[in-house]
């Protein structure tokens, strides 16, 4: 309940900071995640990563001088769980809609909210896109009140392959393993759309129902006959945890480069088979050690825990949002959707990674990437193991940035 103490606190730090302001109404911000059933292993960690970053929204005075409201809302993991939620977010005076879990249920909500703000004009709601990396959300599905705060599919499987490649430790077969929706498809596009100028093959391509599988041991067994020498996987949630207990299980012996592979469990599920794995994420605290330890230390004493899995990503969209507020003068209504989307294509903040920025033409996020080898020699363990991760290649904000899609009409 740690977590719960901080937002008390910072909230209260927030009202002594208004006395004598006024404001009718308090900023309302909506998370609606999955919070139960299978995919909640992902979900509850964007929540810790957003109530963190409230609590430091309120330390600071809030909106307006009032300490900003989180309201929570269940999604269950699909779709039609998060058009009832944001409905009912709405409803309840939510101005802001905050989701990361799923790219399937973050389709859902940007048009649900596309759609609401073409019939409600001068009422907007903005969306905050935490962790859905299709490129739809900012190709095809763009608007001007979607904003993606984490990497998209391209981004992270480029880094990836260049990180593997330099490391020596691409091979030259490869296979694609990957949920078989909006973000496996991306993932196995651009790791085929990579093949020719890294050198490798893609021997097979799987793409598989979504957190359905309870076995992945079939699925091990196709990856060794197929003679790969690397795994390419955007799998999260169960589909990697139990993918990696059945590579353990049967001891396979072939490299895994993967979007999600420090999410809690992994490790410990696949024990000394996960040594020399990689991961591309946005956060490492071997990086900069000099600026990530407060980070990291202060995250702990609130959370419980190091930042950790999708957490970072999290933590720093609610730096970028905090950071827009500071320039967005309440209205008599309060927040003006339109002001806080201008500030956000203009904010800049230093997160312990480096710069990070929103792109005006699509709403997609610049910021530093880094690539990680799984190693006993990391200096933070994963799953109470000898292992932990281990930085091989960082690209800055501008090294990493992939160009605009052209299906994007904002």
């Amino acid at each position: 309940m740690a977590f719960r103490n901080f937002l008390r606190s910072t909230a209260a730090v927030a009202l002594v900071c208004s006395a004598g302001a006024s404001f009718a109404e308090p900023l309302k911000i909506a998370l609606v995640e999955t919070l139960s059933g299978p995919q909640a292993s992902t979900g509850l960690f964007y929540r810790n990563g957003v109530i963190y970053g409230i609590g430091k929204i309120n330390a600071e005075g809030g909106f307006g001088g009032e300490p900003v409201e989180l309201l929570e809302y269940d999604n269950q993991g699909g779709p039609v769980g998060a058009a009832d939620r944001v409905r009912a977010a709405i409803s309840d005076g939510a101005n802001i809609i905050i989701q990361g879990s799923s790219s399937a249920v973050a389709g859902q909500i940007t048009e649900d909210v596309r759609k609401y703000n073409l019939r409600n004009r001068g009422n907007e709601v903005v969306y905050i896109n935490v962790g859905g990396a299709a490129m739809e959300l900012t190709g095809a599905k763009c608007h001007d009140y979607h904003f993606r705060m984490t990497p998209n599919a391209e981004i992270i499987v480029n880094a990836l392959l260049e990180g593997m490649k330099e490391d020596g430790a691409l091979g030259e077969n490869v296979y694609a393993i990957n949920q078989n929706y909006s973000w496996g498809v991306d993932v196995q596009n651009s790791t085929l759309a990579a093949a020719d100028s890294l050198g490798f093959e893609v021997v097979e391509q799987t793409l598989h129902e979504v957190n359905k599988i309870q076995d992945f041991s079939p699925y091990v067994a196709r990856i060794k006959e197929s003679g790969a020498d690397t795994v390419i996987t955007g799998n999260w949630s169960n589909d990697l945890l139990l993918l990696m207990k059945a590579a353990g299980g049967a001891g396979l012996d072939v490299r895994f480069g993967t979007a999600f592979l420090d999410q809690p469990g992994n490790i410990g599920n696949a024990g000394a088979i996960a040594d020399g794995h990689f991961v591309a994420t946005s956060f490492n605290p071997e990086v900069n050690p000099e600026k990530s330890t407060a980070f990291v230390e202060d995250y702990k004493s609130v959370i419980g825990h190091y930042p950790t899995y999708v957490e970072p990503q999290g933590i720093f969209g609610m730096m970028l949002l905090k950071e827009a507020l500071k320039s967005v003068e309440p209205t008599e209504d309060g927040l003006a959707a339109d002001d806080l989307v201008t500030a956000l294509e203009q904010a800049t903040v230093e997160t312990p990674m480096g710069t990070m920025t929103m792109r005006a033409d699509d709403h997609q996020a610049r910021l530093p990437m880094v690539v990680q080898k799984v190693s006993r020699d990391a200096v933070y363990k994963a799953d109470e193991s000898e292992f932990g991760f281990v930085p091989v290649k960082v690209l800055s904000a501008e090294e990493a940035e992939q160009p605009v899609q052209d299906s994007c009409k904002m």
